[in-house]
């Protein structure tokens, strides 16, 4: 990737020699090196030799005001000068704490109670199994520890939440899943639905899928059903027609509680403030992360409803405390940073931005559909993905997965966007401030690494 990794003493070679990456082939990365960015601007970030790049995934799907915002680095100076740091232990509070709390409540598309903070969304869906676990004993229902996410989601990498996730890379040689995760049918209608079946028809497969997966490990035993309103790192899985609508209708059958993971969803991704309003979603607890302070600080926090809440305080006045919290939840800097983070949002009023831009460039990336390489456009509000094939009527790659979307990875960094390959699927997550200009500047990019692509394919 860069010579400067053979020079002694560069920050190449000192990443190299020091810096285990997450997400990385560590063995590759001795070789490659990194690419360094030194600084961001609006929706760009520059690298250590002065190219810009639009950001087309937010840095990872959390840059909703972009790299520079002043006002986030004025509430975060703010903030460390008043109080730098406190808990939440004990009986103790402070006012970005409260004050967020009750602004994410008022946020909700469904009535709340209360807000629990953590550091990550891993962190944060790894306490709500836990606590679902918690409340199940307070509920005298010890039986019921069970949980369902779906293929293809991604939930975290804790031990909790990587067993949540359903993509295969974040189970092998980890030895997850643990016990007691299930997995059901990704809904994902281009890859998986059968011929001559409807998108409702699809739909109402997933739920019975899922209603045949509770019947068999018992009712009684499932506690909650974990899945994001639409799949991020699984490949931006938008779901079919009537999919939430069945979903649901199986889950309230048999008193199964709904946890939405709204980490890459919330706070106008999708068109909306939360992905839960854009499809209909009644949730029990709603994860919230990455856009809630636009990543500048890492903070993460979930809301539950009475239902979720009131077995667990019940719980913890039986016990005498409830053990569990983190040092860094509530942290006064992620909270001040976040209220500032969604007042901007709302002054600027990105959702709507979001919506109609992104509604500009999925439609863009729909003109591409014809290519021979393209085999699906997805999407809603400002997140999209581009599915690579090159077998159109098997809807399929020949080849390694994952060759064709690296090619297409490399061709956009080349020619001035980052972007991340999910497989054969490019995803597309830019900063919710992305003007109409600078949208169409990306699928210029987006189009001329195409051909490129197609070249190199002829090449191989």
């Amino acid at each position: 990737m860069n010579d400067m990794k053979h020079l002694p003493n560069s920050p190449e070679a000192r990443d190299i020699a020091y810096h285990f990456h997450g997400y990385t082939n560590a063995a590759a990365h001795a070789e490659t090196g990194p690419m360094i960015i030194e600084r961001g601007e609006g929706i760009y970030v520059y690298d250590s030799g002065g190219n810009r790049y639009i950001e087309a995934l937010s840095g990872l799907w959390s840059a909703a005001v972009g790299f520079n915002e002043p006002r986030l680095a004025k509430a975060a100076a703010d903030q460390m000068a008043k109080l730098p740091f406190y808990h939440n232990f004990g009986h103790k509070s402070h006012g970005p704490a409260i004050d967020l709390a009750e602004k994410l409540i008022s946020l909700a598309p469904v009535e709340m109670s209360k807000v629990f903070y953590t550091n990550s969304g891993s962190e944060a869906n790894d306490t709500v199994l836990k606590m679902l676990w918690y409340r199940s004993n307070s509920l005298g229902q010890p039986e019921r520890k069970k949980v369902i996410a779906r293929q293809r989601g991604y939930h975290g990498v804790t031990i909790a939440s990587g067993s949540l996730t359903g993509l295969p890379n974040n189970h092998r040689s980890f030895d997850l899943p643990i016990e007691g995760v299930l997995h059901t049918t990704c809904p994902h209608f281009w890859k998986d639905g059968a011929p001559g079946e409807t998108e409702e028809e699809f739909a109402s497969r997933c739920a019975a899928d899922l209603e045949a997966l509770i019947e068999a490990e018992g009712p009684e035993t499932i506690a909650a059903f974990f899945a994001e309103p639409v799949m991020g790192a699984g490949g931006v899985v938008v779901p079919p027609k009537t999919y939430w609508e069945k979903i649901q209708k199986v889950l309230n059958k048999y008193d199964i509680l709904l946890i939405a993971d709204e980490v890459i969803c919330g706070f106008g991704r999708t068109g909306q403030m939360f992905g839960s309003h854009t499809f209909g979603m009644k949730p029990d607890v709603m994860v919230m992360s990455k856009q809630i302070t636009s990543s500048y600080v890492p903070f993460t926090a979930f809301m539950m409803n009475e239902r979720f809440y009131a077995p667990i305080a019940e719980e913890s006045g039986r016990i005498g405390v409830l053990g569990h919290g983190y040092t860094g939840g509530s942290h006064p800097l992620g909270a001040a940073v976040a209220l500032e983070n969604i007042a901007i949002i709302e002054e600027r009023e990105l959702v709507r931005n979001a919506r109609l831009v992104g509604a500009r460039f999925r439609k863009q990336l729909e003109s591409l559909q014809d290519h021979p390489l393209v085999g699906e456009i997805r999407g809603v509000g400002f997140i999209a993905a581009l599915e690579l094939v090159n077998d159109k009527r098997a809807k399929s790659v020949t080849g390694p997965v994952g060759q064709l979307g690296g090619l297409m990875n490399a061709a956009l960094q080349r020619n001035g966007a980052i972007s991340r390959n999910l497989g054969d699927a490019i995803a597309f997550c830019p900063p919710l401030i992305t003007t109409e200009e600078q949208a169409d500047d990306l699928f210029a990019i987006v189009k001329a690494s195409l051909d490129d692509v197609t070249r190199a394919v002829k090449e191989l």
